[in-house]
């Protein structure tokens, strides 16, 4: 049997298991008015666990990277998904701070896997004008993630009450792992359902050959000596709070500015992921075309990521100018999320344009280590900040954090191009 286009089936597969981790980790935050009524517990404490849970997505980017270079993408996937829909459904036997914080720590464990394993698996699978786009498609599911799990979550908590919902999603995430056993059976080269054309066309396209030998990856004290390197940890530190800040605090945004409750959360906080999913298509295709019509890879990589930017930063300053009402506020979160998926494709897609095989997704886990530990500083300060004051500072903060990211591109990679 033959199937035409099966990397696209691959990164299909690859979206909707991004599309089941943005449900299992937003259904905490959407729940969280009825949730913490139940249980008795705060805003202060709803930082604490968020927090905990990301040390351990960012420790577990780190390691997940690793493993994905040990064992492979096939078996990473099914570790990940595994671990995380496991700990989703022990949600529903939490019952304060602890036991919350214990879960999440397993959540976050989990699913720090998708996001190097997914960098990895368009190495492996598409060629390198491709790969943005297929990037692109991978993130389109944080965004479907987050337009599905608002109304979705609602309806549920409405029919089976907070429990069950959490038993519900991790079932969901554990039923993932059939498919994927069966259409990713090998690597390219070695896949006996693709087309001649379509392996010669991968492999024709790549900038080094599939890794199947015996040669092992660099070291991380190797890969961080590297200059350019330094781009992708410095480009995620400054520009990935500003993804987490919406996902993480808009539904409380939305119930402490607007005095949201759950149902009202579900109907209004899926909007702006619109906009992050068209952003997530467009800026893969965009540096695609560049590349298409000739452009290098350093110019179409930087390009691409200066446009996403200056949307982003225009969009942060309108949500403190023009933000009053919030149909204005999603309007214009939609506007800054379609500006950070357009960036974050082709920042994620860098360690495969520096690296080879079983380097990528350890420079990818590191730079999701070194996102999302600032992300963690961004949520310490958040019920700091609007305790006193306001969200402004944090929007003021994050957009200053914008030309920060792009520059660092520029300063730590002269050059984006083939180093190992």
């Amino acid at each position: 049997m033959k199937i035409k286009g099966l990397r696209w089936w691959i990164i299909g597969l690859v979206c909707l298991a991004t599309v089941i981790n943005y449900i299992d980790r937003s259904a905490l935050a959407i729940m969280w008015p009825d949730i913490s009524d139940d249980l008795g517990m705060d805003k202060n404490d709803y930082a604490l666990i968020l927090n905990i849970f990301l040390v351990a997505y960012a420790v577990g980017q780190s390691i997940s990277g690793k493993m994905f270079d040990k064992i492979g993408t096939k078996i990473g996937f099914v570790v990940s998904i595994t671990v995380w829909g496991l700990a989703t459904s022990l949600h529903a036997f939490a019952r304060g701070v602890f036991s919350f914080s214990f879960f999440r720590i397993l959540l976050g464990l989990g699913e720090a896997g998708n996001w190097p394993g997914a960098v990895k698996s368009n190495a492996e699978w598409f060629p390198t004008k491709e790969r943005a786009l297929a990037q692109g498609i991978f993130n389109s599911g944080a965004a479907m993630g987050s337009i599905i799990a608002p109304p979705l979550i609602a309806i549920v908590w409405v029919a089976i009450g907070w429990e069950m919902t959490f038993v519900l999603l991790g079932i969901l995430g554990i039923l993932w792992v059939i498919p994927w056993l069966i259409f990713n059976k090998a690597l390219p080269s070695k896949h006996s359902w693709i087309t001649d054309e379509e392996r010669e066309y991968i492999m024709s396209g790549m900038q080094q050959k599939e890794e199947e030998s015996t040669k092992p990856g660099l070291s991380m004290i190797a890969i961080l000596s590297r200059r350019e390197s330094w781009a992708v940890l410095a480009s995620r530190f400054f520009v990935e709070p500003i993804w987490w800040l919406f996902v993480g605090w808009m539904p409380i945004y939305l119930a402490d500015v607007y005095g949201f409750n759950v149902k009202e959360i579900g109907l209004m906080a899926w909007v702006p992921y619109v906009g992050a999913a068209v952003g997530s298509l467009s800026g893969g295709y965009y540096s695609g075309r560049l590349m298409i019509k000739g452009a290098s890879i350093d110019k179409a990589r930087k390009q691409t990521i200066l446009v996403g930017c200056v949307i982003m930063f225009i969009g942060l300053i309108a949500t403190i100018l023009a933000g009053d009402t919030p149909i204005k506020f999603v309007g214009i979160v939609a506007f800054v999320l379609f500006g950070f998926q357009f960036v974050i494709s082709n920042i994620q897609t860098i360690p495969s344009d520096l690296f080879s095989g079983k380097s990528v997704g350890s420079l990818a886990g590191l730079g999701g280590t070194v996102g999302i530990f600032s992300v963690i500083i961004m949520n310490f300060l958040v019920p700091v900040i609007t305790d006193h004051y306001s969200y402004t500072p944090i929007f003021i903060m994050i957009a200053v954090f914008v030309p920060l990211g792009y520059l660092s591109i520029n300063y730590f990679a002269k050059e984006i191009k083939q180093i190992d």
